[in-house]
């Protein structure tokens, strides 16, 4: 009988030191550059808690979690298109409490983008952290008016304009159409003529087209050589251009730019759940994420963050992105299979019209 009750308390005081173990540290999935060295110790200090970081990517982090049943992570980051198909599947996160988040902190329409793209049955996924979009990048004194990506057909800049042939491009002009196909997502049919109908807007503006860029590395030189005038590129790019020549600018349509965000994602079998709260919050804190910002160059979800950002990214972020440009964002959702097939198939029709 002493025996038992020996080996019984021995098991309690084991189980009770592993679980403190797992309070006191906080294991983090995350790609890398999101857990700044500064940050992280920061945080340690703050709150006791020691940190422990892996890096990764959307594909490994699903794989990671997938086979541990969402075990041996506090905190992922995967890319809030990546979440509610994932979910549905396999169950591999926990449904987020909000009220533990500083959502005063947070841009309002990123966070309800999230939390409306993340839903799994009335339960949302996710919290905004980092962003980055595309959009215009133009030489504003050569093509001062360009303003939308209507503009990637404009015959006005014949021979000055690039892209890349890729679905961001359809989406794009649809947006400039005055469509919405994020919200055709669910209507096969009505998906398929809309982008119909800018693939045909893509073969009879051929012909306007420079070419179509592999890269960005060739989209960068395209734009310095004075090649091209208008072109459909990322903000990050447009920033670095506008470096070199301040005439170069990265310019968020009219109808909206295009983003994506990478947000925080608890995983199902988190062992230090209020760690978790505790790091989101402090990353989201406006001084911690201009810190980011000012570090890696995204910008991030954090409301008060621009006051605290270095002079030059300030003014990238301020130049290109109003409010209103901000609240205009069209946020990736996940993506049907369905429609995938369909883009790739318009898309070769598009590459494979009469030639430039």
């Amino acid at each position: 009988m002493k025996k038992t009750t020996l080996l019984t308390a021995g098991l309690i005081v084991s189980l009770t030191s592993g679980t403190l173990m797992a309070q006191d540290t906080l294991k983090i999935l995350t790609w890398k550059g999101y857990a700044p060295k500064a940050l992280v110790e920061k945080f340690e200090k703050q709150t006791g808690l020691k940190v422990e970081v892996t890096y990764s990517n959307n594909e490994e982090m699903v794989a990671k979690l997938r086979a541990t049943r969402g075990a041996g992570f506090d905190i992922a980051q995967p890319s809030q298109d990546r979440i509610s198909s994932v979910q549905a599947k396999y169950k591999i996160y926990k449904a987020l409490d909000y009220s533990k988040i500083n959502e005063s902190a947070v841009i309002t329409s990123m966070l309800d983008a999230v939390k409306k793209n993340t839903k799994v049955k009335n339960e949302s996924f996710g919290v905004p952290h980092v962003y980055g979009t595309s959009g215009l990048i133009v030489n504003t004194k050569m093509a001062p008016n360009a303003s939308d990506y209507s503009d990637l057909l404009n015959k006005q800049y014949d021979g000055k304009i690039s892209y890349r042939l890729k679905r961001p491009t359809l989406i794009g002009v649809a947006f400039a159409k005055g469509g919405n196909p994020f919200e055709k997502y669910s209507d096969v049919s009505a998906y398929k003529a809309l982008m119909e109908g800018v693939a045909a807007d893509l073969i009879k503006a051929k012909p306007l087209a420079k070419n179509y860029y592999a890269n960005g590395d060739a989209l960068l030189e395209l734009m310095r050589s004075g090649e091209v005038h208008v072109s459909m590129g990322w903000d990050n790019g447009g920033w670095k251009l506008h470096k070199e020549n301040p005439d170069i600018d990265f310019v968020a349509p009219k109808s909206g730019a295009l983003g994506w965000i990478d947000t925080f994602a608890i995983p199902a079998k988190a062992k230090n759940v209020e760690g978790a709260y505790k790091w989101i919050n402090f990353m989201l804190e406006a001084k911690n994420a201009a810190y980011f910002t000012n570090k890696e160059s995204y910008g991030t979800a954090s409301k008060g963050a621009n006051e605290f950002l270095n002079k030059e990214i300030k003014a990238n972020f301020e130049r290109s992105y109003s409010k209103a440009d901000l609240d205009n964002i069209n946020w990736y959702p996940p993506v049907p299979a369905k429609l995938e097939k369909i883009e790739g198939k318009l898309l070769d029709k598009v590459k494979a019209s009469s030639s430039m």
